[in-house]
């Protein structure tokens, strides 16, 4: 496997994880994607990309997720480090 190919399934692997996560902490409150979209200022359909494995692109957007999920601070730092791992890849 070619470098470039391992950090395309790197990154795929830690989005996934991420948006494992995200939908957990999401069901965990017993929100639909379109009330915590909501919540989040965010659209539904950007909300289910991030379950899907998608990561946000900017702390603006993992903030405003987070806050929508409630996370504490520990929960943020957890979520804060797949995204960077995902994204580095």
């Amino acid at each position: 496997m070619q470098s470039n190919d391992f950090g395309r399934v790197n990154r795929r692997v830690w989005g996934r994880i991420f948006g494992l996560f995200i939908r957990k902490g999401r069901e965990k409150k017993g929100y639909s994607v379109e009330q915590v979209a909501g919540l989040a200022g965010l659209e539904p359909s950007a909300w289910a990309a991030f379950e899907a494995g998608g990561v946000p692109e900017t702390v603006v957007q993992l903030r405003l997720m987070a806050g929508a999920l409630e996370f504490s601070d520990r929960q943020l730092a957890t979520v804060v480090q797949l995204c960077r791992d995902a994204s580095q890849a």
